[in-house]
């Protein structure tokens, strides 16, 4: 049994003091909150693709992709460092350049990369938040990209921009991208985590409100049943 988590004992220290509902509410505001689509997308006859995203705990970000009609597959991971150093305990640090993150595949034919930014974006995450997410502080919570190649690079750069001229947000992206970085997958009990743990606090009160707000504002691209690891493995 792995130890719990800074994020678990925050969530259970709020629980214990009442504060059932105190997640960040500037920060959910902005999730909920509908974008302009990307002026620019990948063009693509493939019928698989990868995109590595992070933007704090992979536990939501991983649950959030795993509603989204046209993914195939979501797998939590570390992206940023070094093979040697992409574990959870080494990566809590926030010394070894990893960031916690989520490789997507997807069919182009059915979602299209800028549409998973779009979500990314609007729901997965706060892209203005420097430093972390909510009550996840450090570099390994960062918002990233981790493009796959040059296509994805320049799509997201784009709609960075676009974004950013279009006021969208009250404050400005934070989010880098950071090209030629390999993924690596986490260990198996952070695979399909929010599925696996509905009822545990920082589940509640941080990821399923993300969901939520997938079906709220992107109704066409959610799918009730999740994508998982574990169904994939057997």
């Amino acid at each position: 049994m792995p130890a719990l988590s800074r994020r678990v004992l925050v969530a259970l220290a709020m629980v214990g003091g009442g504060l059932t509902f105190a997640f960040d509410e500037q920060t959910a505001a902005q999730q909920a909150k509908p974008i302009p689509k990307a002026l620019h997308d990948v063009a693509s006859t493939e019928t698989r693709q990868t995109a590595v995203l992070a933007g704090g705990c992979f536990w939501g970000v991983q649950a959030v992709f795993q509603h989204v009609a046209g993914v195939t597959g979501v797998r939590s991971g570390y992206a940023g460092g070094s093979a040697e150093t992409a574990t959870y305990e080494q990566t809590e640090t926030g010394t070894t350049g990893h960031a916690e993150a989520v490789e997507i595949t997807f069919d182009p034919n059915r979602i299209s990369y800028g549409q998973l930014l779009e979500i990314y974006f609007s729901v997965a995450h706060d892209p203005t938040q420097l430093g972390g997410q909510g009550p996840d502080s450090g570099p390994q919570y960062r918002s990233a990209i981790f493009p796959r190649n040059e296509g994805q690079a320049k799509v997201a750069s784009d709609y960075i921009a676009q974004l950013n001229a279009a006021d969208v947000f009250a404050r400005p992206f934070v989010t880098t991208i950071e090209p030629g970085k390999a993924f690596y997958q986490a260990e198996a009990y952070h695979q399909d985590y929010v599925y696996n743990n509905p009822g545990q606090p920082y589940v509640v009160l941080y990821e399923q409100p993300k969901i939520e707000a997938l079906h709220r504002l992107f109704p066409s691209l959610y799918r009730e049943k999740p994508v998982l690891v574990a169904d994939s493995a057997s």
